[in-house]
């Protein structure tokens, strides 16, 4: 899984190239420019070819280092670049000053323009159709405390130079390392701030480009290797779920295997009263424990909705919620799913504050869910001495801000550090529901899902997902990897239902489960 880092991080694994690998400074600009240049050769439908037009809108720190070396590479390759100055050359670090009078020298033999400020390149940039505009101005330094402050200038002249030539010319723009004006660790950005439509980043993906305005900001992003290994990182490092992580965690069935080694799972979902009913959240977390494969199913429901279920999940066995029945089947399990649709009266807060104070209950793997997750910010059970190291808590913001007292809009602006926070103070894993998705352990693992799209902002696309991590946990996984793995599934399902993401209903990321999880087996052959 690829790393995800904070800007601070960034700054000190740079710095541990430099002083400990003894790779210098001028020869990460070498490595970076070279790769940006390599990845704009495939994002451009016709490639770097000669007569090409660039402009190139430098900055005066390390950023604007790599776009000098960029505009030596492009022009090695006989495209024509216009190099805009922010800063005056004087105030340039000693290494941008060898940068800049390279391509001073390259002026003799190549077709590059260096304009010394915005001032200066108005008159001649503005009519002059670019086949890309290369954003190199502030780079992962910037830090931004709230959103939308005010940029200064001649940083905000840069970007706003770019905004006005892709809205004239339609050019479009590849930010160098991160689109300026975005904050990497924390995603905020200013006013203004380059939209890019690819960000070519260095070493390894920030945090900034999955949170808050990161992912309207960011484009297309591609990670390129510049000597800054990875065993420089802190630990433990935040990572980002792939493909090869869910394969991993999804455990296939042995050749000589029954349905009571394949995996046990156990829902415990579903109310019904005179005034309303939510079996269906019983409904898609039990089909989405079958549909991920998990060998026995049993789902657990009012009386009076057990034909219900028979019915529409015929795989499924079904038992009463009366306590003695529950207690049985939870030592019969190999997971156990509580709250989906189980409701919030008096009773019920009652009934999964008992199930959650059990021996029974913490001896198994755990997902908990939904009304769960209220019945335990409602009595307060977090406080008191569980065993939930073994558990998953499913919260979206709503409910973390409910279970901490933190405003759901707060943990909205940094989720990687609410649940890294909470899962530390109260001995859990959490599975923070949002964009991304966020996961951290009790032991300080932290891992992001961002597989698939606003598909998922659908109701009962979470009760799909908890029963997907029962399955994965009752196959084999352990209940972290299990909710890990399940949300990469969950996305790529999501995305695999339908075309248009504003038509997938949970049902269909339900029928689109087998797709998924067969997808990855395929690439494998």
């Amino acid at each position: 899984m690829l790393p995800v880092v904070t800007a601070a991080e960034m700054a000190r694994a740079d710095q541990a190239a430099i002083d400990g690998l003894l790779i210098g400074g001028i020869r990460l600009m070498e490595l970076a420019g070279m790769r940006v240049v390599e990845y704009m050769n495939d994002f451009l439908d016709d490639g770097i070819r000669e007569g090409c037009r660039f402009l190139i809108i430098c900055g005066k720190g390390n950023n604007g280092g790599d776009g000098f070396v960029v505009a030596r590479h492009l022009l090695n390759r006989k495209a024509s670049v216009d190099l805009v100055l922010l800063y005056p050359p004087p105030s340039l670090s000693a290494s941008n000053t060898e940068g800049l009078a390279s391509l001073e020298a390259y002026s003799r033999h190549s077709d590059i323009r260096i304009f010394e400020s915005v001032t200066e390149a108005l008159p001649f940039v503005m009519e002059s159709p670019y086949d890309a505009l290369l954003d190199a101005i502030l780079g992962t330094g910037l830090k931004t405390a709230t959103p939308k402050s005010e940029l200064a200038s001649p940083a905000r002249e840069g970007i706003e130079l770019l905004i006005a030539l892709r809205e004239r010319h339609a050019s479009p723009i590849v930010a160098v390392d991160i689109a300026s004006g975005l904050d990497a660790t924390s995603g905020f950005s200013t006013e203004p701030a380059v939209t890019a439509d690819m960000t070519v980043t260095m070493a390894f993906m920030k945090t900034g480009f999955f949170l808050n305005d990161g992912p309207r900001l960011s484009g297309d992003v591609r990670t390129v290797e510049i000597s800054i290994p990875e065993f420089l990182l802190d630990e433990p490092v935040c990572r980002l779920i792939d493909r090869e992580y869910a394969a991993e965690h999804y455990c296939l069935r042995e050749i000589s295997g029954a349905k009571h080694t394949n995996g046990k799972v156990l829902v415990i979902a579903g109310s019904r009263s005179p005034r309303s009913s939510m079996i269906g959240a019983a409904l898609l977390s039990t089909k989405a424990a079958v549909h991920t494969g998990a060998g026995y199913v049993c789902a657990c429901l009012p009386e009076a909705s057990m034909s219900v279920m028979h019915t529409a999940v015929p795989e499924a066995i079904v038992v009463n919620q009366d306590m003695d029945s529950v207690l049985e089947k939870i030592r019969w399990a190999d997971a156990v799913l509580i709250g989906c649709g189980l409701g919030r009266e008096s009773r019920t807060i009652q009934f999964i504050r008992e199930l959650l104070g059990k021996p029974e209950m913490s001896a198994k793997k755990l997902v908990i869910d939904a009304d769960a997750l209220y019945a335990i910010a409602e009595t307060g059970m977090l406080r008191e001495k569980l065993t939930l190291s073994n558990a998953v808590l499913t919260p979206h913001y709503g409910e973390l801000s409910r279970l901490t007292g933190i405003p759901a809009e707060t943990i909205a602006e940094d989720p990687i550090n609410r649940a890294r926070e909470f899962a530390a103070q109260y001995g859990v894993n959490i599975l923070l529901k949002g964009n991304p998705t966020v996961l951290a352990d009790h032991e300080g693992r932290l891992l992001l899902n961002d597989s698939g799209t606003e598909a998922l902002s659908t109701a009962g696309s979470g009760d799909v997902l908890a029963g997907m991590i029962a399955a994965l946990a009752a196959k084999g996984a352990a209940i972290f990897d299990a909710a890990a793995a399940a949300s990469w599934f969950h996305g790529r399902a999501g995305d695999l239902a339908d075309d248009v993401s504003s038509l997938v209903t949970a049902g269909g990321i339900l029928d689109a489960i087998p797709k998924a999880i067969h997808e990855i087996f395929e690439r494998e052959e």
